[in-house]
């Protein structure tokens, strides 16, 4: 892009942040509301909800009350509703739009009436209760990566009952029932076709709603591109966004010379930690300390969350700099925000592990993971939910399901090549089969992009106004190594 046009994409989104146009009727069960977000600002717009059953297959299901914020569409000629699908599972559409995506859901007013979607066991749309299992894992004794994943099934077994018992139909908290509710919102909405715009999660119930309600759907926006036989990462493909992050580190003279390899530096600190696990002890804010075992599994779990991102990833190799020379600082400063050292009890958030265990991976699929694991740098430790599939098999929405979708529907895929939680070869191959798919590539973007560049604003804005953006590049500056 020229300076320009990146000039007049900042004016763009600056003008639609604060449009405010005279509110419409509103849509039954909404109310007129001031929105507010993080930042100050605030902005007219409507509270909805709408009513759906728990379990569409079981007659007699209890109904959920499903909510939403509608920000109302600022252009001349107004689209298809835009319906914002949060990531997770279990993220929040309303809170989402809260903070820094905030200018970005101004934007998008431009094209239609924005949907901020609270999806069923999420943000104002759960009623679902915690569990908190009695499983316990130790902080002060080593625990193996099989003893591990068997407490983890146990305390899983234990929250299907308590779920139950408290009235919950586990069975009803599936992408299938969520992707069925985008159609009863559209519905809600008297819209004959809506337009989706989602990431991670958001990207995978995108992919189901193509496969049951494509002919209702006017356009796809999507990022971190997770597809329906994707809920668990190829351990695999995670040695290979190391091997992308080298290259890009590579290309800084400081940082090369850092981490001249950051896979061997990573493979040296979690051998070590396998052999000879690491006490700790965790300062509190009272000043007393809590003593702590760090373990290989520990570092591989730190690991997998924090290379959604370049700058976290940044984090956590100096976490490995230190360990690996002898520097425990680091690796504290982490704990003593990932952990509550008062309680080892495993808890289970109640939507987003029934969502992944539903979606799940298959027999096949699960075996070939678990020999990809053996060797890989991460083991299985970037798929919690892996472990828990076989507990109750009922709950395995199936092979038809993971099957990836076919559509003419016009998609824009987002790929950042420093995704280390959703790989870009992945997100290509989960939507290979939509015909009309347009592919933008933001080089040193990770996880979350949707804010990392204005570019990255105006390319979704010329997608949604039908200009032809595949093919285009986005490059991000590197974080500081």
């Amino acid at each position: 892009m020229t300076k320009l046009s990146r000039l007049l994409a900042l004016i763009s989104l600056t003008g639609s942040m604060y449009a405010t146009p005279a509110l419409a009727e509103p849509f039954p069960g909404e109310i007129a509301i001031t929105f507010e977000a993080a930042s100050g600002e605030s902005v007219d717009a409507y509270e909805g909800s709408f009513e759906v059953p728990e379990n569409r297959e079981v007659e007699g299901s209890r109904t959920l009350t499903l909510k939403y914020i509608r920000f109302p569409a600022t252009g001349t000629r107004p689209g298809a509703p835009i319906i914002y699908l949060a990531g997770g599972p279990g993220g929040s559409g309303i809170e989402t739009a809260k903070y820094r995506r905030f200018p970005l859901f101004m934007a998008m007013r431009e094209f239609g009436d924005v949907i901020a979607f609270d999806q069923r066991g999420t943000g104002a749309s759960n009623d679902l209760p915690h569990c908190t299992s009695s499983q316990q894992i130790s902080q002060t004794r080593p625990t193996s990566d099989e003893g591990y994943f068997e407490l983890q099934r146990a305390a899983f077994a234990q929250c299907l009952e308590f779920w139950r018992s408290a009235g919950i139909d586990v069975h009803g908290y599936t992408t299938v029932e969520n992707a069925r509710d985008l159609n009863d919102l559209r519905m809600h909405l008297g819209a004959d076709k809506v337009d989706l715009w989602g990431i991670s999660y958001g990207s995978h119930l995108s992919l189901a709603a193509l496969k049951l309600m494509d002919e209702h759907i006017g356009r796809v926006v999507m990022t971190a591109i997770e597809g329906l036989d994707q809920t668990v990462k190829q351990p695999a493909r995670s040695d290979a966004y190391f091997d992308r992050l080298q290259e890009a580190i590579d290309t800084v003279p400081d940082a090369r010379a850092k981490y001249p390899d950051v896979k061997a530096m990573i493979a040296r600190v979690l051998t070590r930690l396998e052999s000879l696990p690491l006490e700790l002890e965790i300062p509190s804010d009272d000043g007393t300390t809590t003593p702590f075992l760090l373990q290989k599994r520990d570092m591989q779990q730190f690991t997998a969350a924090m290379a959604s991102d370049p700058a976290r990833v940044a984090r956590i190799l100096a976490v490995y700099k230190g360990l690996d020379e002898g520097d425990t600082a680091p690796v504290i400063a982490i704990l003593q925000r990932a952990i509550d050292p008062s309680d080892s009890s495993i808890s289970l958030r109640t939507m987003g592990t029934l969502m992944d265990v539903a979606s799940g991976s298959g027999a096949e699929r699960r075996a070939a993971l678990e020999m990809q694991a053996e060797t890989a740098l991460l083991g299985l430790h970037m798929n919690p939910s892996i472990s828990l599939e076989t507990v109750e098999p009922s709950l395995d929405l199936g092979g038809e399901f993971r099957k990836a979708p076919t559509s003419q529907v016009p998609t824009l895929v987002l790929h950042g090549t420093l995704d280390g939680r959703t790989f870009p070869e992945s997100g290509q191959e989960a939507t290979a089969g939509l015909a009309n798919r347009q592919t933008v590539i933001v080089k040193n973007g990770g996880h979350n992009l949707f804010m990392l560049s204005p570019e990255v604003t105006a390319t979704i804005q010329a997608f949604m106004r039908g200009e032809n953006v595949d093919g285009r590049e986005i490059v991000i500056d590197l974080p500081d190594f």
